[in-house]
């Protein structure tokens, strides 16, 4: 991976990297790539999707201007896997107190040498499914955004990450240009009933592009309104297998 071409790449999309910036991110994508070797982290390897469908997209809140991100925010990733999009929110906001969550223990020994080797503070990975960590007093409804770049039904997503957004706070879930169509069977129009019991809003869209891709890519925010309800998250496995 090529320092100048990632400086670029952020450059095109309104984020300024720093030099200990820039050597963070070539530095992870080292670790990525020595610890894909050994287990499954990624299907993207290739250093240009590498950063663009990662570092980049990972960043969206940085330069999707109208989300009003706030950067010095305290943010939960849930089912982060490789780090995406918590660490590189990390390493391009230091100010942001981030929590990475993962049900696999073996992906969250890479969170922590990846951490470690960067030599990031005021981030941490913990090891526990999403239904159960949900039901921690210091992790429940405490966080100012849950985000999440899981690929999963936005009703089974909702119900795994509003219980850790605070009331006043938003959960942020990365999606594809085809969550926008229109129709009472689309994917926005089917997890209303979620987003409603689960104490979240409308889902709002913003659409960005990835500096020259071609890649087209949005993020829907889901305001938290009110509390919520302490049945939610249901056991685990049941919002994947019976969505709300």
């Amino acid at each position: 991976m090529d320092k100048d071409t990632l400086q670029s790449l952020f450059e095109s999309l309104g984020v300024s990297l720093n030099a200990g910036q820039l050597n963070r991110f070539l530095l992870y994508n080292e670790l990525l790539l020595d610890w894909n070797s050994r287990m499954n982290l990624t299907a993207i390897t290739e250093p240009q999707e590498v950063m663009v469908k990662h570092f980049a997209d990972s960043c969206a809140p940085l330069f999707c201007w109208e989300l009003g991100f706030n950067r010095k925010a305290r943010l939960i990733d849930v089912g982060t896997g490789a780090g995406f999009p918590g660490l590189p929110l990390k390493i391009a906001c230091p100010e942001l107190d981030i929590t990475l969550l993962d049900s696999l223990n073996k992906r969250v020994g890479f969170l922590n040498e990846v951490i470690a080797r960067l030599g990031l503070s005021g981030i941490r990975a913990v090891h526990s499914r999403a239904e159960d960590a949900a039901r921690d007093k210091l992790l429940r409804e405490s966080f100012d955004y849950a985000v999440s770049r899981a690929v999963a039904n936005m009703s089974t997503l909702s119900e795994y990450c509003l219980p850790f957004v605070k009331t006043g706070g938003t959960f942020l879930a990365w999606k594809s240009g085809e969550f926008l169509d229109d129709g009472p069977a689309s994917e926005a129009a089917g997890c209303r009933n979620a987003l409603k019991l689960l104490g979240g809003s409308e889902p709002e869209v913003f659409r960005y592009e990835l500096g020259n891709s071609g890649l087209t890519r949005c993020i829907a925010a889901i305001s938290k309104i009110h509390s919520t309800p302490a049945k939610y998250p249901r056991k685990a496995g049941t919002a994947a297998k019976q969505p709300l």
